[in-house]
């Protein structure tokens, strides 16, 4: 991943619970919406051949990175599959770090003013403010007030409708999930509907 390019569309699309069968054309509905970053969760099953596949239908048109890393043993299965970038739910130390050490871009989780400045401090290429939607975009401004230099993204209750909220208020990116990858329209094969939902959030990058 390069964060300078992630930073000009900073917004993040998270992929849980798909199969082998449902792979492809899911991919090929984000590179139609334009989104270029997207993690798969390691919880899903079979998420690292997901992600070997997914960088192969993508011919790099889209960064894959790996989400819910909870462990080494998570990390080292998400980079072997080829995730150039990680995401953890809370603050995994000995992730972040590695990742930190080896220059792989990390985003862990946290929510509490001493969680958001740990995992800063242990070198998070931006904090992931989970779940965004229990404070809500206010949270963000208040937490930038002494941590003005720390880089948030915003995950949990992302909408087109307040992404904009998010971003005056602080989040330097922000992250979407199972409200665009519904688990109806992979089952009943609605791409589309995938593909105009992530496009209403990029819309609001303009």
């Amino acid at each position: 991943m390069n964060v300078g390019d992630f930073k000009k569309q900073p917004i993040l699309g998270i992929v849980r619970g798909v199969n082998a069968n449902q792979i492809e054309s899911l991919i090929n509905a984000v590179i139609a919406s334009g989104l270029k970053t997207l993690e798969i969760t390691m919880n899903t099953a079979n998420a690292a051949k997901l992600i070997r596949r997914a960088k192969e239908l993508t011919k790099d048109k889209l960064v894959l990175g790996a989400g819910t890393v909870l462990n080494m043993r998570d990390l080292k299965e998400a980079l072997d599959s080829g995730a150039t970038f990680i995401v953890t739910p809370v603050f995994v130390k000995d992730v972040t770090a590695y990742c930190a050490k080896n220059k792989i871009p990390v985003f862990p989780g946290a929510l509490t003013p001493a969680e958001i400045y740990q995992a800063w401090q242990e070198g998070a290429t931006m904090v992931k403010v989970f779940p965004a939607k229990c404070f809500g975009p206010d949270y963000f401004k208040e937490v930038k007030g002494p941590f003005q230099d720390i880089e948030l993204l915003a995950v949990g209750g992302i909408t087109p409708e307040n992404i904009r909220e998010y971003f005056n208020n602080g989040a330097s990116a922000v992250a979407f999930g199972a409200s665009v990858f519904r688990k109806d329209w992979i089952e009943k094969q609605e791409y589309q509907k995938i593909t105009s939902s992530i496009q209403d959030y990029l819309k609001q990058l303009n």
